[in-house]
């Protein structure tokens, strides 16, 4: 067995787990707070990725301004999406919202292959060193540059809803809408600011791999391997989806190294989390770390 690979793949498992971990919480934090399953979650990625790249290949932008102001562009696009699309659903059967963001990630997919085109782009050269060995190891400097951002974004998150005004207006309004409003908490802000909180982290995870594989449509396909993981922590877990996000990151790793040494069966990278999704389901039906919800009839 080739250990070195194995280690290096795990390795990798573990930062690109962290990313995962990241637009995980984004799909709990729009669920916690408005009780929606966001399909078009992928499409932020995409849609920051694009952003970027254009700041910095047309306006030539040096990388950190043009992330920056992907960031605040993100932040703003999902306020407005929120505001515009999802706001006048409010009240509507659940299976039609989750309708209206499966159209969205449908709409944004096609628009951005119309404005950019099909063919993958890369970005321009942020660092002039690709890659560093660590302990015999490579590792892309992207990925380490994802993981310290990834661990920031994650210690915001505990801090932004323990102790922030804001942050405790959204554990209000997820624990129960109504009594939130009773309280005086605008629960319209609070969706809104979810929406564009997990626009701009997508965002985020969205330009580190667009770093490190070039930006194309794959990248929308980011949201549907996120949402084993999602599930795999709990969807109503912070926590949750950081855990499962790293578990799904190594499991992929991992099943694509024996499926390339030993069973030789193929595409084991993209199926194995789907796998292990479906045994969790069979044993912990609202995942590992999920509030179990009992209703009696």
């Amino acid at each position: 067995m080739n250990f070195e690979l194995l280690l290096q793949l795990i390795i990798n498992g573990v930062i690109v787990g962290l990313l995962y971990g990241v637009v995980g919480m984004c799909f709990v934090l729009v669920y916690k707070s408005t009780q929606i399953v966001n399909f078009a979650q992928g499409e932020f990625l995409l849609v920051g990725a694009w952003v970027c790249w254009a700041l910095l290949v047309y306006l030539q932008l040096p990388f950190f301004l043009g992330f920056l102001l992907t960031l605040c562009f993100m932040a703003v696009f999902g306020v407005f999406l929120q505001m515009i699309v999802l706001r006048p659903m409010i009240g509507e059967p659940i299976i039609s919202v989750i309708m209206v963001t499966i159209g969205l990630s449908i709409f944004f997919q096609s628009l951005t292959k119309w404005i950019f085109g099909v063919s993958p782009q890369s970005y321009p050269t942020v660092f002039d060193t690709q890659s560093i060995s660590i302990f015999g190891l490579n590792i892309e400097l992207a990925y380490l540059m994802s993981t310290v951002i990834a661990l920031i974004i994650m210690v915001s998150f505990f801090l932004f809803f323990k102790y922030s005004k804001h942050g405790l207006a959204m554990r209000a309004t997820a624990f129960d809408q109504q009594v939130a409003q009773s309280l005086g908490i605008s629960v319209k802000q609070v969706f809104a600011m979810s929406w564009g909180i997990a626009a701009t982290v997508s965002a985020t995870a969205g330009v580190v791999i667009g770093m490190v594989n070039g930006v194309s449509d794959s990248l929308s396909s980011i949201g549907i391997k996120v949402f084993p993981a999602v599930i795999l922590g709990g969807l109503d877990s912070i926590v949750g989806a950081i855990v499962g996000g790293i578990t799904i990151g190594i499991l992929e790793n991992v099943a694509e190294f024996f499926d390339s040494q030993y069973l030789h069966i193929g595409n084991m990278y993209d199926i194995a989390p789907f796998y292990v999704l479906l045994i969790i389901l069979w044993f912990k039906p609202y995942g590992l770390f999920g509030t179990r919800d009992i209703e009696r009839i």
